[in-house]
């Protein structure tokens, strides 16, 4: 697949993001676009017009240390540029940070890791540079500095929940396939399910958002994320929960924001990494290559302040064992090409864009392998495709700013049996070829203006951005399935499903969605978020108002002690897949004698319930947090989520030998969590933890649990319980410690409840309650050790590097994924396909 990013980095803290989401038609959606156009333009500054805008200036600069060893850069320190707003930025690891296409006007700039400070005033003229260097000291001799605004010790950033993962851990946290989205786990609230997918804060991977630089990030059909980066163009990824913000949307979870790194204007630079093939070892032999990332990027300026790049390239090889398996037959083959291509523009002091491609297609040998299903009876994924993506931004004044950004994206899938013959369900085991194939083609375009205005004063101090977004997405597609015959425990068959020949089906949709949100500074020490959203689409022919409001209050007047909280409704977008489920082949059910005659069958016919409409939910949250120190941070926490209109599937049966498959919007579900959490930071140190008490709870038979990519050949009464991702209780923890000799220590301990499971007959039939019983606990301890070296290379040249050693389950627990829950087998509640310790090595070439 391929992706194009323009963007334009803003300079002030809050862009107007648009977001026009649906349209019941093209008429009226190209009139809503002309009447919002028309509302704002006497808003809009004069200078928006002008030819030759007034040129902004440029602050750069490094944050140091003075000890008995003379300077010491500092990396990772949060810089700010503060006026009535505030620009945030970090230092690199050579302590470098800078603020681009900064207005003319008076700053207080400060540089700040835990327990040491820097501050002083800056004046940034018209395009002129301001180099400034600031020494760190520790908090209690610095010189004072009158500040004028906020001057609360914790200072309230947002009402939502969220968590962020940091340049700085995606670099040297232990991550086992090295993606970012690997590495959401360390966050509360984020955990891995049993079927391998990252699930958000108790939402399935469908029902959550995912974002590439803002834009969407998701597969059309399904609702899955879609978009693969390189790793190493990744600046942070963050995770809100409860996005009051109301330019989010089109989701009934959280939301993961990925953000890719500005190339570089200054020089040029390049890494190379993950070069050396890992080898493949089965029963004490190397036996061929387990893996082989090699991964190479480079960026560098090709019009001296006016154009840089990024390249990223990455070539993945990846056999993922199944260790309950034969040892030449337990592996899934993945095979994948990701490619990320950048430009940046300076355009003008008042006009930054950025342009970027990513390609990813990729090969999934054996998806859907696992104890009781070998090789031959899984399938194989192949997808491919392209986005494209554009963003261009332009300060229309001092502190206002004009957004725009497209987006392009097809996602191809096809999905083939691995082995052939019919495909028979034993006790055991599985035999013979996958009994679903799928052809797949999905595209989408969106369009967004966003539009965010000068602050305004009464009562208080108001930011106020606006949002306008068109989507266009289109879907077809065609399921086939062969029959299914299932085995009972005497090795007999004793039910046979067949199925009618595939159906086509084409889907479009148009979106139209508009937004308005006011930050409101009611004083020092409260601040409102208030948000209102509009969306609707031609699928469900529907319009929404989604209203939100959240606040941030200090309750001390140091800001040491802050509550947090708010309360939203959400409506999530309808995967393409799903109206298309009318089209899908129909299934015939047979009952078998002994000798494999029929003796019963039952016909069913596929029927969506009533007219298609966009689920909903409602959360809120509360959370009081303290700042102990300045070195620590208590926070405790609540949120609830309810959604409603959730989509399932059942049957029932009816009359004469008939039935229907149903898909309805009847489905409900539930998350709430208590969350307690405490990070200690002292000096370039750091330890998170947590303690979750969670229950995520709601109807069972999800849609594209049946019609995703492993599909599933027999269909139950829809039941609910707790969700196959459920983990009761959560401890994690982990940190960032720097040691001697440049040595950084990072581990990560995850220890939660296991997840749930269900009992099953010999028929596929649930025995009792759905999802009372549970794996064991699982428990993983994961460290990365690594630190960085420079090989001299002649003269006074030298090569810098960073190698290192990470360790995964480094105590080796008993972690099974699977687990046999059939009543009839004789090693019924037995656990399988444990993930062994495992170790990888790290060594990267930086020029």
């Amino acid at each position: 697949m391929c992706v194009v990013h323009l963007r334009i980095r803003s300079m002030q803290p809050h862009a107007l993001k648009i977001h026009w989401q649906k349209k019941p038609s093209y008429t009226s959606g190209l009139a809503s676009v002309l009447f919002f156009w028309l509302s704002i333009f006497p808003l809009v500054p004069q200078s928006l017009g002008r030819q030759n805008p007034e040129p902004a200036g440029h602050v750069q600069g490094t944050a140091f240390v003075q000890d008995s060893k003379g300077q010491s850069y500092i990396a990772n320190a949060k810089v700010t540029l503060k006026t009535a707003t505030v620009i945030e930025t970090e230092t690199d690891e050579s302590g470098k940070f800078e603020f681009r296409s900064v207005p003319p006007g008076s700053y207080i700039l400060e540089a700040a890791v835990p327990g040491l400070l820097a501050s002083q005033a800056v004046t940034v003229e018209m395009g002129k540079v301001a180099e400034i260097s600031l020494e760190l000291k520790p908090s209690a001799v610095q010189d004072s500095v009158t500040v004028t605004g906020n001057a609360n010790e914790n200072a309230p950033t947002s009402a939502s929940p969220s968590g962020t993962v940091t340049a700085s851990s995606l670099r040297n946290a232990p991550n086992v396939d090295d993606r970012a989205e690997s590495i959401l786990p360390t966050l509360p609230g984020v955990v891995r399910g049993p079927d391998g997918r990252i699930n958000l804060k108790g939402a399935r991977s469908t029902q959550s958002g995912a974002l590439v630089n803002s834009a969407n990030a998701t597969d059309p059909a399904t609702g899955n994320p879609g978009i693969a980066v390189p790793i190493d163009v990744v600046s942070s990824v963050q995770v809100i929960s409860n996005p009051y913000d109301p330019q989010y949307g089109k989701l009934t979870g959280a939301v993961s924001a990925l953000e890719t790194k500005t190339s570089s204007f200054e020089g040029f630079h390049a890494s190379i990494q993950n070069f050396m093939p890992r080898a493949r070892v089965r029963d004490g032999t190397i036996c061929g290559i387990g893996s082989a990332t090699p991964r190479v990027t480079f960026t560098g300026p090709i019009w001296t302040d006016h154009i840089a790049f990024t390249q990223s390239l990455e070539y993945r090889f990846v056999r993922t064992p199944v260790n309950s398996l034969p040892p030449f037959q337990r592996d899934t083959t993945l095979t994948s090409v990701n490619s990320y291509t950048q430009f940046d523009f300076n355009i003008t002091p008042k006009q930054t864009a950025t342009v970027s491609v990513v390609v990813y297609p990729q090969r999934l040998q054996y998806l859907g392998l696992n104890t009781f299903t070998p090789q031959p009876s899984t399938s194989d994924y192949h997808q491919r495709g392209y986005q494209l993506y554009g963003q261009h931004r332009y300060l229309t004044g001092n502190e206002s700013l004009l957004t725009s950004q497209f987006t392009y994206k097809t996602f191809d899938v096809d999905i083939t049996p691995a082995g052939s013959g019919p495909y028979q369900l034993l006790v055991e085991t599985t035999e013979g070829g996958f009994f679903n194939s799928q052809k797949r083609r999905a595209s989408r375009f969106d369009w967004e203006e966003m539009y965010q205005f000068a602050p305004r004063h009464f009562l208080g101090t108001h930011q106020w951005h606006v949002g306008l977004e068109y989507a266009y997405s289109s879907y077809s597609g065609v399921q086939s399935f062969s029959p299914v015959e299932i085995q009972g425990a005497e090795g007999r068959p004793i039910e046979r499903i067949t199925f009618t020949d595939g159906g086509h089906a084409n889907v479009t949709q148009h979106e139209v969605t508009w937004f308005a949100a006011d930050q409101w500074t009611v004083s020092p020490r409260l601040l409102l978020d208030l948000g209102l959203r509009f969306d609707s689409d031609t699928v469900t022919s529907s319009v929404h108002a989604a209203p939100r409001v959240g606040f941030q209050l200090a309750l001390t007047r140091s800001g040491r002690t802050m509550l947090r909280g708010g309360i939203g409704e959400f409506y999530d977008r309808v995967p393409l897949m799903i109206p298309a489920f009318q089209w899908f082949p129909e299934r015939t059910v047979f009952l078998l004698d002994p000798v494999g005659q029929a003796t019963r069958s039952t016909a069913y016919t596929n029927k969506i319930l009533g007219s298609l409409r966009n689920p909903r939910s409602t959360a809120w949250n509360l959370a009081l947090s303290q700042k102990v120190s300045s070195s620590l941070l208590l926070q405790v926490a609540y949120e609830q989520r309810n959604t409603a209109k959730d989509f399932v599937v059942s049957t029932a049966d009816g009359p004469a030998g008939t039935g229907l498959v149903t898909l309805s919007n009847n489905g409900g579900q539930s998350y709430k969590e208590l969350q307690v959490t405490g990070r200690y930071q002292f000096r370039k140190h750091f330890i998170n933890a947590s303690y979750v008490r969670s229950r995520a709870y709601g109807d069972l038979n999800d849609f594209f649990q049946f019609y995703g990519n492993v599909a599933k050949p027999v269909i139950q009464p829809n039941g609910q319980g707790r969700l196959p991702f459920d983990a009761p209780n959560r401890f994690l923890l982990s940190g960032e410690i720097h040691g001697p000799w440049k040595l950084v220590f990072v581990p990560v301990y995850d220890l939660h409840s296991g997840f749930p499971y269900s009992v099953q007959n010999e028929f596929r039939e649930y025995v009792g309650p759905r999802n009372t019983r549970r794996y064991p606990q699982f428990s993983s301890f994961d460290l990365q050790v690594s630190r960085p070296l420079s090989i001299p290379m002649g003269g006074d040249r030298r090569l810098k590097t960073r190698v290192g050693l990470a360790a995964f389950n480094l105590f080796n627990q008993f972690n099974p994924r699977d687990v046999q829950n059939i009543e009839q087998s004789a090693r019924f509640g037995g656990f399988f396909n444990n993930a062994w310790r495992e170790y990888r090595g790290k060594f990267v070439v930086e020029f």
